[in-house]
């Protein structure tokens, strides 16, 4: 897939490496002396999550949950299914979930309803990008990478399409 609009870079790789390190510092200290599983949501949030989970200095178990609202769309669809379920038991432990972008909510609302049905201990989420402009539910990241205006972004996991995901920095489209 060719790109038909040119790139515009937000953040660059080194400031993304950054300021992925700054939270991971950030969870470990509020996490001290405790473990978490770190539940990813796919696709959008793999590679984040990597990095993220290198950067936190505590015993981390990792975990995959897939949902979708997206579809091919640039915008959510407002509903919200969840695909693959998580397979660690998180009864009594505390769960980080981790997602690439926050806009509307819809997505990380219902993700945290279903998770707590499983009785953590506790949980926090982790965002790469929080688009507050465009919240429609009512939730708020714990950690966040940037906050970003409302723009479409691709790359560092975020796709175009099914492409661009692997793109080491995050852009927009200067038309």
């Amino acid at each position: 897939m060719q790109l038909d609009k040119k790139p515009k870079i937000l953040f660059d790789s080194d400031k993304i490496a950054e300021r992925v390190m700054k939270l991971g510092e950030e969870i470990t200290k509020d996490y001290d002396g405790n473990d978490i599983v770190v539940i990813s949501l796919l696709r959008g949030s793999f590679v984040f999550a990597a990095d993220l989970v290198r950067s936190i200095q505590i015993p981390v178990n990792i975990d995959f949950m897939t949902t979708s609202s997206y579809g091919h769309d640039e915008v959510s669809s407002g509903i919200v299914n969840i695909i693959t379920d998580i397979r660690t038991n998180i009864e009594d432990k505390h769960v980080l979930i981790v997602d690439d972008i926050m806009d509307s909510g819809y997505t990380m609302s219902k993700v945290v309803e279903y998770i707590s049905k499983k009785e953590p201990k506790s949980i926090k989420v982790c965002v790469m990008l929080d688009k507050p402009s465009r919240r429609k539910a009512n939730i708020t990241p714990d950690y966040v990478g940037f906050t970003i205006p409302d723009v479409f972004i691709v790359g560092y996991g975020l796709n175009y399409g099914d492409y661009y995901r692997n793109i080491p920095y995050i852009f927009i489209f200067d038309d």
